[in-house]
């Protein structure tokens, strides 16, 4: 049976919830809007350590690696593993053909007492950026559409080329609502 993640093998290290909602928001407080990039820099700098822990992770389990796993495997794995990590657990679909998406209604980011007004879990778009880019073996751009900081019962990433997603954030910024945002790429 496998084992549990080992962290210290895996170059990861645990920290606690609070104290990373206690980081972002004196980021929030001392740097304003710039607070995200830093947060999301930060995230994407880890995503090829984590690629690589998944990675190994994913060998105690099958032979197969991330890129060859089928979608359903691929979203019980990851599942697993980032829950394993202390982040949570992940449903992966699409909409609309264009993006896919990643949904989870425990995100470890998440903080669900901070009443802000915006998605809030910056660290997390800047790894997934980077670790599913590497799954694709592409870049893509991932943006955090809803979020249980915000009040909303799950964390949405969407997931795609940049491209699209500039469309859809642009879309976002006049008023439009991200599937209906989505809905219009062309």
């Amino acid at each position: 049976m496998p084992q549990s993640l080992d962290l210290a093998n895996h170059q990861l290290v645990a920290l606690t919830r609070s104290s990373l909602a206690a980081l972002r928001a004196a980021l929030i407080r001392d740097a304003g809007p710039a607070a995200a990039s830093y947060l999301q820099e930060a995230g994407y700098a880890g995503g090829e350590m984590l690629f690589d822990s998944f990675r190994s992770w994913l060998a105690s389990r099958t032979e197969a690696q991330p890129e060859e796993l089928a979608v359903e495997e691929f979203e019980q794995y990851a599942t697993e593993y980032f829950r394993d990590a202390g982040w949570g657990s992940l449903k992966v679909g699409t909409l609309n053909d264009a993006v896919a998406t990643l949904d989870s209604d425990d995100w470890g980011e998440a903080d669900p007492s901070s009443g802000i007004d915006h998605p809030a879990c910056h660290l997390t778009t800047g790894m997934f950026a980077d670790f599913f880019g590497r799954i694709a073996d592409t870049p893509l751009a991932v943006l955090e559409v809803e979020c249980r900081s915000m009040g909303a019962p799950r964390c949405r990433f969407l997931v795609g080329n940049a491209d699209v997603m500039e469309h859809v954030y642009e879309e976002m910024g006049r008023g439009v609502d991200y599937e209906e945002a989505v809905g219009s790429v062309l």
